[in-house]
């Protein structure tokens, strides 16, 4: 009766590995998807997202204004293919980071408050990417099985 259990969980859990990519394929979609359009919305307008920031105290805002919406966009198209997901999540990291701390935190937890719910649950995404990479089912992935 033991083995009989041990068996099982091992069959149960070597069937379940054969879907382990696909969490960090549907992570890499919903952030492409989360900062495919803010970034755009930043590049739409660039002058106010800069005009912005500078209310907001950033240091040289029309660069970072640049650098947010680039990165957000570029990161965006990155994760869609899988590539370059580790280095790709360390900016976006940053810009998470820099938004919780920026615009975010002090409105408290909750999303429905423009608190730092989501940007929080991006971060864990994004580390978890950084951490795992982009998977099998990704450039990245592809790369992988062609220079071993």
């Amino acid at each position: 009766m033991k083995y009989k259990i041990i068996d099982i969980f091992k069959a149960f859990n070597s069937k379940l590995n054969i879907l382990s990519d696909l969490p960090l394929l549907a992570m890499r979609l919903i952030l492409a998807y989360g900062f495919w359009g803010p970034g755009m919305m930043k590049w739409k307008d660039i002058n106010a997202i800069g005009a912005w920031f500078e209310s907001m105290g950033y240091p040289m805002p029309m660069l970072n204004a640049y650098a947010a919406a680039t990165t957000e966009v570029a990161g965006a198209v990155l994760l869609i293919f899988g590539f370059a997901t580790r280095i790709i999540s360390i900016p976006l990291m940053i810009v998470m980071l820099v938004a919780i701390f920026t615009v975010h935190g002090a409105n408290g937890f909750e999303a429905a408050n423009n608190g730092f719910e989501i940007p929080l649950y991006y971060l864990i995404m994004l580390f978890t990417l950084l951490i795992y990479g982009g998977g099998k089912i990704s450039i990245d992935g592809i790369l992988k099985k062609i220079i071993k």
